[in-house]
């Protein structure tokens, strides 16, 4: 069942879990409690979309943003709605709720700029010229670009991630005999667009520390 959307908002959120609807099977016209909840959640998102969202807007750095937290707040409202309050409690239900989404989305960030640092460090461990090391980010990530989508996620979750085989074979849902064979010949293949970079001049003198940093935990997993 599907969480109805409001016409013109340019958002629609559904629900996929048949239990938040309140029902076990798939009904395609609702009709009872269903119906009067789906019509009351309808008045809801009439009411709150635009306070939700400019609550976010205040909030967040972008539009888009914004717009996952409103988006994931109401569909929340929809999974709950036996909780939400009547009235005006309503809507500060739903800033509680958005403040919460924020509160995760921004946990997020400090993750994500996290492994950014950690991967900067390891960069200056590796390259000690900071004009080398603008090089280098630019050979790094041109040799990823050019790597197939499966090698190069393979190689991210190994070095950013720092995950071992066997982590990284629950990640993708496949054994770690697998991981390990499908590494090593992405290891290769980086390797031999580096050096084609390389061949280019691209890549300055520590391009050796290119191979270190992306391949060493192949050496470490023998």
């Amino acid at each position: 069942m599907t969480s109805p959307g409001v016409r013109g908002s340019g958002v629609e959120f559904g629900c996929h879990d048949r239990r938040c609807a309140g029902h076990e099977g798939v009904v395609s016209s609702p009709t009872g409690p269903a119906r009067a909840r789906e019509d009351a959640y309808r008045v809801l998102f009439d009411a709150q979309f635009r306070p939700i969202l400019g609550y976010a807007l205040r909030r967040t750095a972008s539009t888009a943003d914004a717009a996952d937290v409103a988006a994931e707040t109401l569909l929340i409202a929809w999974r709950r709605f036996d909780e939400v309050p009547p009235g005006h409690e309503a809507r500060l239900w739903l800033y509680g709720v958005a403040r919460r989404v924020l509160a995760n989305q921004a946990r997020g960030e400090v993750r994500r700029e996290r492994l950014g640092a950690r991967f900067r460090d390891h960069l200056e461990a590796v390259v000690a010229d900071p004009a080398d090391r603008a090089v280098l980010d630019a050979s790094i990530r041109a040799a990823l670009a050019r790597l197939g989508e499966a090698d190069r996620e393979l190689v991210t979750l190994s070095v950013w991630e720092e995950l071992e085989p066997r982590e990284i074979a629950t990640v993708l849902g496949v054994s770690p005999e697998v991981v390990r064979t499908r590494l090593k010949r992405a290891r290769g293949r980086l390797r031999e667009l580096l050096i084609e970079i390389d061949g280019h001049g691209a890549v300055p003198a520590g391009h050796a520390g290119v191979g270190e940093l992306t391949l060493a935990r192949e050496e470490d997993q023998r």
